[in-house]
């Protein structure tokens, strides 16, 4: 939901503004009839990563022989 809301009325009327926009809905403010700024919620905090949550997967030693001439010459386009 979107409400348009003057610079004046938002002066006024602040706390309650940030509330709804808190509450989810987006409001445009507006100075002299004109679209102004938008007052909205902010996105949910990203989570921390966590190192080591992958633990338990395993890569084979494999990962570190060296490549065949095939595989080598598919990589280069040959």
């Amino acid at each position: 939901m979107t409400a348009t809301v003057n610079v004046h009325q938002a002066k006024t009327h602040l706390s309650r503004l940030m509330e709804r926009a808190h509450a989810g809905e987006q409001i445009i403010l507006t100075k002299a009839g004109k679209p102004y700024a938008l007052l909205g919620p902010l996105p949910p905090p990203r989570t921390a990563r966590k190192p080591g949550r992958l633990v338990g997967e395993y890569v084979g030693s494999e990962i570190l022989l060296p490549l065949s001439e095939a595989v080598l010459d598919s990589w280069e386009g040959k």
